[in-house]
């Protein structure tokens, strides 16, 4: 986990209580955020952590070689579902969406992975700014779910066991409370 980082980070924010700075905080604290140029990254940097210096500055860096060669196509359509769905063209946006497909690539809960406190902080975020998809998720389906079933459904795609969710055998694993787990290593 990225801890210290994420804590540095946090006190070289504007407005270290604020959502978006949290999710862009959270997941820079891990990784780069996968999709995002050099140049970019610095804008991010200037405009939600000015105070960055030092070791701190490394989390603006372009990722060395990206996502994992099997994953980009999913990195880019979950990037294109957010982005298809914003509620404004704004660099903060589109910079959330990218740093939501790179959480996805994790191994736990989105909300954990963007390290926020809790899935009602990632629920806001995604109601606030990608307010079309949010309500699309009128059954609350945990999101990385959600957002692979979404992909599914625009490449015309069922991998669902039945005909409808509440009919299936794994409704559970797809609607059931988030617990906070042990992260689960790579």
């Amino acid at each position: 986990m990225g801890t210290y980082k994420y804590a540095a980070l946090m006190g070289a924010a504007c407005y270290p209580g604020d959502a978006l700075t949290l999710a862009l905080g959270g997941v820079l604290s891990q990784s780069a955020i996968h999709g995002l140029g050099t140049e970019e990254l610095g804008r991010l940097r200037d405009r939600y952590f000015p105070e960055a210096n030092g070791e701190i500055t490394r989390c603006f860096e372009q990722p060395g070689g990206g996502c994992p060669a099997l994953r980009d196509d999913e990195f880019l359509d979950i990037v294109q579902l957010l982005l298809d769905h914003r509620c404004d063209d704004s660099d903060g946006t589109r910079w959330l969406a990218h740093a939501i497909a790179t959480a996805c690539l994790d191994n736990n809960h989105l909300w954990q992975d963007m390290e926020l406190p809790s899935r009602e902080v990632l629920s806001g975020l995604l109601r606030r700014y990608f307010g079309a998809l949010y309500a699309k998720n009128a059954d609350n389906m945990k999101w990385k779910r959600f957002f692979y079933k979404q992909l599914c459904e625009r490449a015309e795609v069922n991998l669902c066991k039945a005909p409808s969710c509440k009919a299936c055998t794994d409704y559970t694993v797809c609607f059931g409370p988030e617990e906070v787990f042990p992260p689960v290593g790579c």
